[in-house]
């Protein structure tokens, strides 16, 4: 058995939440094929400022996916914290369904901006002080590759019932992401539950909504069994009281398993479970 204490609400109907976990299961893979899922990601260049140049050509400064794209294409201009992109002569770019040649596509006041030429698309991501493109291509050789994600048994002992320990507004906690950069994000409190008879924690993210915390956390399966970074996981608001349900079986792997041009944040140290929790998304691949 997972777990030693069994779900707290009785009234579970098991067959309905396991067919409830495979529907999960299953958006969760369409999702990584899709045109927003992380299987399409085919470069993360990090601009320098002043002027970036980019093309299919060896010789730029980052190089696109031959044959989809000018040898020389143009350039990016990073200044200030603005991006502006330009083309050279003859080369024209989709934003917003309209044919440009120039145009600032990042700043203070400019909301995320997507460029088009033919399959790639690419828009700027801003990590601490560094700014990024990040390119996708629709018709990346690893989208026909894609085979699922394997998943450990639906096991309902690891739906948890716990509770949330609010913490006040301004409370916040050190999270490293895989660039190596630290920062405060703030937590909205700890969930809590029962393991075998032992109580534990898990810090809870805000994402700036009103209906799920965030939870980044580790395990003794890491790097073995699942992904060696950590996994992730939403858990519901409380309907009512301080009641959560921490459902294992909807852990999933961070976009770093999928592809090497992410930028996914790491479990903090107070989250890394002292057991393994086998339940959820296995491994995938080896990134």
């Amino acid at each position: 058995m997972a777990c030693s204490s069994p779900v707290k609400d009785k009234a579970v109907d098991v067959e309905a939440y396991q067919k409830e976990i495979q529907e999960w299961q299953q958006k969760r893979n369409a999702y990584q094929v899709s045109e927003q899922g992380w299987v399409n990601l085919a470069g993360l260049f990090w601009m320098k400022e002043g002027i970036n140049t980019f093309g299919s050509g060896k010789d730029n400064d980052f190089i696109f996916p031959e044959g989809k794209i000018p040898e020389r294409a143009g350039y990016f201009l990073l200044k200030n914290g603005e991006v502006a992109i330009e083309g050279l002569p003859g080369v024209e770019f989709i934003i917003n369904n309209e044919p440009v040649s120039k145009k600032v596509i990042a700043g203070e006041s400019i909301p995320r901006t997507e460029v088009a030429y033919g399959p790639l698309r690419w828009f700027v991501i801003k990590r601490d002080d560094k700014y990024g493109i990040r390119l996708r291509d629709y018709e990346h050789p690893a989208l026909k590759d894609f085979h699922p994600i394997d998943y450990y048994p639906v096991d309902p002992q690891w739906r948890l019932t716990g509770r949330i320990e609010w913490a006040d507004s301004s409370h916040t906690i050190e999270i490293t992401n895989v660039l190596g950069q630290t920062g405060p994000q703030r937590s909205q409190g700890k969930l809590v539950f029962t393991y075998q008879e032992k109580e534990y924690s898990l810090d809870a993210l805000d994402e700036g909504d009103d209906k799920e915390f965030f939870v980044i956390f580790g395990d003794d399966t890491n790097a073995g069994e699942t992904y060696g970074a950590g996994r992730y996981m939403y858990v519901e608001y409380p309907k009512e009281g301080d009641e959560v349900i921490i459902d294992f079986n909807k852990a999933y792997n961070p976009p770093c398993a999928f592809t090497e041009f992410a930028t996914c944040p790491l479990p903090p140290k107070q989250n890394v479970l002292p057991f393994p929790v086998r339940a959820g998304e296995k491994n995938y691949g080896s990134h």
